[in-house]
């Protein structure tokens, strides 16, 4: 299951597509998309929009303003049995549950990706419900979170503010849901997964002023779960488009170890569960690698999974056939192990 990666760009299996121009191949492969997929308007369902819960108590974030531009949602699917819609232009993020019928006490709040130029919504969104809500009885929150290349101001960490308020929103209000407040990690796919890292290493950074009772809470997800996620922002690894987004065509030396996660990884950062492909073209699995590797030593109990095949973008929709379609029940094993209460020595050497 774990493999050793002699290539991490994952070239040798699909050449062709490496001669694509590295900006351009990273755009379309990261939206999840081919590039002539029709396009139509789309919304959030009835049932999505029942379940929001708005992240800041004025609608926009405290320091920002609406943008010119509404919001919209667009489809890219013709098959509505498997919608792959995306979001664009949010002014006011916001959070969609998905909960259980017989809650199992966790939560997770899920930060999908789309090269910081959209969110998209199903792959990494709606479509965790079946196995991750339904089976396993995991809350799930999946945020609407702002982009940093659209418009607001303090747009590096637009991103980290709005998961940092819905982790503290999510743990405010545990007993509405059913959940423990001390059993909330956070999910995050592909530039969502570099949202959910930098929350595991930033969540005590001071991104936005207190709004009210809840941003007494602590913002420090107590697991984390890092999926084909962008990590380095070094451009040797770095996702040129996630990248350029986040930080501008240039950023300097300072900026990038700054939004890098894996340089700010100590013994309070919490474990984590770190998912890739090796033929990865998009995102190269050693943004994963270096990920644990930091992890391995601040002596952070994590788990790597690296799998040969999957591209990038698989999520939970794009994996029938793979090896990896394994990923979500091994993911919530691992979760189970990670909230459980500690066992005793004693009690552990007694059962020997």
């Amino acid at each position: 299951m774990r493999q050793t990666s002699s290539n991490p760009h994952g070239c040798g299996q699909r050449r062709r597509m490496c001669r694509v121009p590295a900006l351009i191949l990273g755009t379309l492969m990261l939206l999840g998309t081919p590039a002539w997929a029709a396009e139509t308007a789309s919304a959030d369902t009835a049932a999505e929009q029942a379940s929001r819960i708005a992240l800041w108590p004025a609608g926009v974030a405290p320091g920002d303003t609406a943008l010119t531009q509404p919001q919209r949602i667009v489809e890219r699917s013709s098959d509505a049995a498997h919608p792959d819609r995306y979001i664009q232009a949010i002014s006011q993020p916001y959070l969609v549950v998905y909960r259980p019928k017989r809650p199992n006490g966790t939560a997770l709040l899920v930060t999908p990706g789309g090269g910081y130029q959209r969110i998209v919504l199903d792959n990494e969104g709606s479509m965790l419900a079946p196995s991750f809500v339904d089976t396993a009885g995991i809350t799930l929150f999946v945020l609407r979170y702002r982009l940093p290349g659209e418009g607001h101001p303090d747009a590096a960490d637009v991103p980290l503010a709005d998961a940092q308020r819905a982790l503290r929103l999510i743990r405010a209000n545990a007993a509405r849901y059913g959940i423990d407040a001390q059993r909330v990690g956070v999910m995050g796919f592909s530039a969502g997964g570099h949202v959910a890292a930098s929350l595991g290493t930033r969540y005590a950074a001071q991104v936005y002023p207190a709004q009210d009772a809840a941003d007494a809470l602590s913002a420090r997800p107590d697991f984390q779960l890092l999926i084909y996620p962008v990590i380095d922002m070094d451009s040797a690894n770095a996702h040129p488009g996630s990248r350029e987004r986040l930080l501008g065509r240039t950023p300097g030396q300072a900026q990038v170890r700054a939004y890098s996660p894996q340089l700010h990884v100590d013994a309070r950062t919490p474990p984590a569960f770190l998912l890739h492909a090796q033929d990865d073209a998009v995102v190269p699995v050693r943004n994963s690698l270096l990920m644990y590797d930091a992890l391995l030593h601040a002596g952070v109990a994590s788990e790597l999974h690296v799998f040969p095949q999957g591209g990038h973008g698989f999520g939970t929709g794009r994996i029938a056939g793979l090896t990896l379609a394994a990923w979500p029940q091994l993911a919530q094993a691992w979760i189970a192990r990670v909230t459980q209460p500690p066992v005793a020595t004693a009690s552990r050497e007694a059962g020997r």
